[in-house]
């Protein structure tokens, strides 16, 4: 054989492996049935979360009483079923097994947020508890968050800030050899950090698709998916108006214009499809 047809038939081995690679990498995202390329194993970062939230959650202030503490579990579990019978019900059962709820409602008053890690490790901030104001709006951001951890959005950015930043590693190696960096960047796929370049357009992709399929998880779970556009216009009041469409861009989220004008139109219609109570 000639070097010529030697180095050809190694191109082909080696496209053979990558698109095999590909293709056992992409998924669909449950709803959407968006095709992602998630690159590292999941069970990797399910152990990996729950190292993170158990550290977060000996040194962060909690509220482990109370009508707002009651609230949460209440919401939180009765969504996160919504989740699994869905999942089990659309031939998703590897994905719903993946899941060990928690919920923490954690005591920081000053920022309104919240996250969702893999494996369903929650965190609510007290500071967006006057933005959600009752259960309904409490439901409005946790169908949101888990959405996030379901459609392994973190997954998604995750692989591409390795892929960009560390020359697409493996997750084991990386935590090995850059392990500060890392963490770094696994806190910020997962929402808890600050995320610049060019990660942000796909962030943004996934805040929406997070707001279709969360409306769609608390309609199921029995929670009116039109308390919705109410929670974020309260939080567009907050936010003075959110970010100038000019600017959305530089944002890891849409503007809440355009968010709203998402729920509304296009979002709603099909939620409502899950709500009994209609």
């Amino acid at each position: 054989m000639s070097s010529a047809s030697k180095y050809k038939l190694q191109e082909i081995t080696l496209f053979a492996i990558g698109l095999f690679f590909f293709i056992s990498s992409c998924h669909k995202v449950p709803i959407t049935g968006r095709k992602q390329l998630n690159l590292l194993p999941e069970d990797e970062l399910i152990d990996m979360a729950r190292h993170q939230y158990d550290s977060l959650m000996q040194v962060w202030p909690q509220v482990k009483t109370g009508s707002d503490y009651a609230d949460l579990h209440t919401v939180g579990r009765k969504i996160s079923r919504a989740v699994e019978t869905y999942l089990k019900n659309n031939g998703y059962e590897k994905l719903s097994a993946e899941f060990s709820w928690e919920y923490h409602l954690v005591k920081i008053d000053t920022i309104a947020n919240a996250w969702c890690m893999p494996g369903g490790k929650i965190a609510f901030y007290t500071g967006i508890l006057p933005i959600t104001k009752n259960k309904s709006g409490m439901a409005v951001v946790m169908g949101h968050e888990i959405a996030h951890a379901v459609a392994r959005h973190g997954n998604e950015r995750l692989s591409q800030a390795l892929a960009l930043q560390m020359g697409g590693i493996a997750l084991s190696v990386a935590l090995q050899t850059r392990a500060a960096e890392t963490q770094r960047l696994f806190m910020g796929a997962y929402g808890l950090g600050v995320q610049v370049g060019l990660v942000l357009p796909f962030s943004r992709k996934h805040e929406l698709e997070a707001d279709r399929m969360g409306l769609i998880f608390m309609a199921m779970a029995g929670y009116d998916p039109r308390i919705a556009v109410s929670f974020w216009k309260r939080m567009a009041k907050m936010g003075k108006g959110g970010i100038p469409k000019e600017l959305t861009f530089l944002s890891t989220h849409p503007s809440y214009e355009e968010r709203i004008a998402a729920i509304e139109n296009d979002y709603l219609p099909e939620a409502l499809k899950y709500y009994s109570g209609k």
